[in-house]
């Protein structure tokens, strides 16, 4: 063999393996990511939930339903499911959000069944929101007073009080991000409910749910109908009912998973936005140091109820959106305390902000 035919071999080789480092890492790139669904089957052990005709338990109802559609979801070769419980047991309302952020989760429903001292019947899908009326409101109470059975609970809910309006409303910032999404998801259930099932629609509602607040994804609670009224709850007692309620609801999650693939799931685009003073300065060069911790349409009270216990918040209108922010100094090292701070009470998405003679500036100009 002389030496052209070395150095043509040569080349080949150097050319094949170039060829399958290049299509291995194409194929690894190509790889569909794994979309993380955590389903919360709601109450559960000495939580019976609602109790209706012929004693039918909620916490049982949600339980197997919850099961069919994780059944139904682990078909999906890219989705991962994660149980808040698989049997019956008492999870706290806390753990079942922290379970889910701590899986960096890509959606988390909860499923739930209805009562009510009439034959009411349908169902109903929620989201995080402000209670648009006294009904709403006493529908997130009814759910979220469940903390008062769990140890400790003042403590993990930084003294949220499932009676207070107020309480409620302070829920709603963090989630606002994600608010159109939710509603996007909660949308297709009802729309599977309705159309393929037949069941009475009753709308995606929006109320202020603890278990939709603790998580930092899009999140949804489904009402799956009344175990009182007597048809409806005989219909989501048996397996029929179940299993056709299971279909609804998974088929409406791996339609909005497949939306993300796709990356067609609506999202509203924040607005352009002019920020504006809140404080005024006799030096117009001072640097001063916020921490943004939330931001939405709501305006709510800055007491520190509604912040999960932190004080100095301050409101600001910026636009159509009120921004709130922790703590004001002009020192750097003081606001990462500050900033600290707010990450520990879970405000996860909290950052620094910068201001100069009132108007905002980087942080790096700032730091300069």
């Amino acid at each position: 063999m002389n030496l052209l035919q070395i150095l043509k071999i040569k080349q080949i080789f150097v050319f094949l393996l170039i060829s399958y480092l290049f299509l291995d890492g194409f194929s690894s790139l190509a790889q569909k990511r794994t979309y993380t669904v955590v389903l919360d089957a709601g109450h559960g052990g000495k939580d019976p939930g609602k109790v209706g005709y012929k004693k039918y338990k909620e916490k049982d109802i949600a339980l197997e339903i919850v099961l069919e559609v994780g059944k139904r979801l682990l078909k999906e070769k890219d989705v991962k499911v994660i149980y808040t419980r698989k049997k019956d047991v008492f999870v706290d309302l806390f753990e079942r959000g922290r379970i889910a952020n701590k899986a960096h989760a890509d959606l988390f429903v909860s499923v739930h069944c209805n009562a009510h001292n009439s034959q009411a019947a349908g169902s109903e899908t929620w989201v995080l929101g402000l209670h648009a009326n006294k009904r709403n409101f006493e529908v997130a109470k009814a759910e979220n007073e469940v903390i008062l059975l769990e140890e400790n609970y003042q403590e993990k809910y930084r003294g949220f009080d499932p009676n207070s309006p107020e309480s409620v409303i302070g829920l709603t910032l963090e989630q606002e991000e994600n608010l159109d999404k939710s509603i996007s998801l909660a949308s297709a259930v009802q729309n599977n409910f309705k159309g393929s099932l037949k069941r009475v629609d009753r709308g995606v509602k929006q109320a202020g749910f603890i278990v939709l607040h603790q998580t930092y994804m899009p999140s949804i609670l489904v009402e799956t109908g009344f175990l009182t009224n007597k048809r409806e709850g005989a219909y989501l007692n048996s397996k029929k009912g179940k299993l056709e309620m299971a279909s609804s609801i998974s088929k409406a999650i791996i339609n909005y998973v497949n939306g993300l693939k796709m990356n067609t799931v609506v999202t509203i685009e924040a607005p352009k936005i002019v920020e504006m003073k809140s404080r005024t300065s006799s030096n117009k060069e001072e640097v001063l140091f916020k921490i943004q911790i939330a931001s939405g349409k709501s305006k709510i009270s800055t007491a520190s109820y509604n912040f999960k216990g932190l004080k100095e918040v301050k409101r600001v209108k910026v636009g159509s959106y009120y921004k709130y922010y922790l703590g004001e100094t002009n020192s750097y090292s003081k606001a990462k305390k500050y900033l600290i701070s707010a990450k520990k009470k879970g405000y996860t998405s909290a950052f620094i902000a910068a201001f100069r003679g009132g108007e905002k500036i980087s942080l790096s100009e700032a730091i300069k």
